[in-house]
């Protein structure tokens, strides 16, 4: 239902009030009916063209059915250092888990304004609940077509707290539920790293925290002038992605600066993205990968990304065992917190964070 208020598209401070201040998120601006695209969210040409578009090329998609095969653990470990993206099918979560996510995703963008306001930055009790619009307004020249609502997990007492009843339990279960697959492939990506064994500090290393988003994309006036997502890559360990049926994921391909390769949905899979985080302590063998999202004319789209992490007190940095062989390392120890916060201190600008590491 379309929020009964006019505004001026042309009136900057007018617009921000009804997009971030009022809750009513691009989602708002959507149900309105506007014609042409906000000023304020048309994309410099060089954002929002990708000139090569690798058709014939795809990302790994791995049946995971066979979890103890060689073979398996071998695509993986391919697809990390090739790619840093994969899908997998098979993989242990059931697809009610997907769907009641799904529609619980819906059930949260669907609430009035006011209610999802409650959880916009000036209003939540806790700032591991944000309820937001593009990625950071405040220093973006120009915005991003998406919503979204952030989960910072803590506890079961705090999620049952603050997080918002409409899709709190249904959170909650998808990331029950991908713990196994999550362990599984972190193990698996280790061994190749000479790590044979993930003891209480590894593990704590690389999964000691995790947010979860869901993601809104409305359908959008002028698509070809925006994007949902600009070009970046993710500060986690492991990104664990579930898509709809809609698709807009574009990753960076390995012919060149401009070469795009879209990931296509695949109904009941998940797709497999490594972070920063895990390139860093693999001292660049597995590659973070930027990718970026398209803004559609046709249909709404939504996604659910879980971001696996090390704790903000952690120092990330090359694995001992990786530079064990007298590899010279190609990062120097970051304390997580600061490569994060310098992460969300920008607009998004592709690989750039990752300097941030470099020795």
């Amino acid at each position: 239902m379309a929020p009964a208020i006019s505004i001026s598209l042309n009136d900057s401070s007018d617009l921000t009030d009804f997009v971030i201040n009022q809750g009513h998120g691009v989602k708002g601006l959507s149900e309105m009916g506007i014609k042409a695209l906000p000023e304020q969210y048309i994309q410099p040409m060089e954002e929002r063209v990708m000139t090569k578009i690798e058709p014939r090329e795809s990302i790994p998609v791995i049946d995971m059915s066979r979890w103890d095969d060689p073979q398996v653990a071998n695509s993986i470990c391919d697809a990390a250092e090739k790619w840093g993206f994969f899908q997998v099918v098979n993989h242990g979560i059931p697809i009610e888990v997907l769907d009641d996510v799904k529609k619980a995703t819906y059930g949260f963008f669907g609430l009035p304004a006011e209610e999802k306001r409650k959880y916009s930055k000036e209003n939540s009790p806790s700032n591991n609940v944000r309820f937001g619009t593009s990625f950071t307004p405040q220093v973006e020249k120009a915005l991003e077509w998406k919503d979204y609502l952030s989960l910072f997990y803590v506890s079961e007492e705090e999620a049952a707290a603050l997080w918002p009843s409409v899709c709190r339990d249904e959170i909650l279960g998808y990331m029950k539920s991908s713990k196994v697959l999550i362990n599984h492939l972190l193990q698996v990506l280790m061994k190749r790293l000479n790590v044979n064994e993930i003891d209480e500090t590894k593990q704590s290393l690389l999964t000691g925290s995790v947010r979860t988003n869901i993601n809104y994309y409305p359908i959008c006036p002028n698509p070809e002038l925006t994007v949902g997502v600009g070009r970046h890559s993710d500060v986690s360990t492991l990104t664990v992605l579930l898509q709809d049926s809609v698709g807009g994921l574009y990753v960076r391909g390995n012919e060149g600066e401009d070469s795009w390769i879209h990931v296509p949905p695949i109904n009941g899979a998940i797709v497999i993205n490594i972070g920063d985080a895990l390139q860093i302590m693999s001292n660049g063998r597995y590659r973070s990968v930027e990718h970026r999202v398209t803004a559609n004319g046709g249909s709404n789209r939504i996604s659910v990304p879980i971001f696996v992490n090390p704790r903000p007190q952690d120092m990330i940095g090359p694995l001992p065992e990786v530079l064990a062989n007298g590899e010279k390392p190609i990062y120097k120890q970051v304390l997580y917190s600061d490569y994060v916060k310098h992460f969300f201190r920008k607009a998004h600008d592709g690989k750039d964070t990752v300097d941030f590491a470099k020795i």
